[in-house]
């Protein structure tokens, strides 16, 4: 998911942030007590009240835990290394269009290989 996608608003409750990432609230509460950085308010009764900001670093640890395979431990050390949420995204995007290149390239080589072997017969 995006980042453009999230609701424009104030805050979001944890069952709305669930969704958003789409994983389960016990994750949330887990990555809270893992990362620091993710300090959701809380309302007069008790309900955790996540902002955008917070939003977009849970989104950033589930693509870097889910999709680009990191441990928690390592996707600590990155957002720790990280100036800021931002700069975590740059380096994000990058690595994305990265794979994309990859993906051409190899699209590229799988159909050399195929005009090769048709020359061979």
């Amino acid at each position: 998911m995006m980042t453009s996608d999230i609701p424009d608003k104030l805050y979001f409750k944890i069952g709305e942030v669930s969704k958003l990432a789409d994983v389960a609230p016990h994750v949330l509460r887990y990555w809270e007590s893992e990362f620091p950085a993710i300090k959701p308010k809380r309302a007069g009764s008790k309900q955790r009240l996540y902002r955008r900001k917070d939003v977009e670093l849970i989104l950033t640890i589930k693509n870097l835990l889910h999709l680009q395979g990191y441990t928690i431990a390592g996707a600590k050390k990155l957002i720790s290394a990280a100036a800021d949420i931002d700069s975590l995204k740059v380096a994000e995007e990058k690595e994305q269009d990265q794979s994309a290149h990859l993906g051409t390239i190899k699209d590229e080589l799988l159909k050399l290989r195929e005009l090769l072997s048709k020359k061979d017969t």
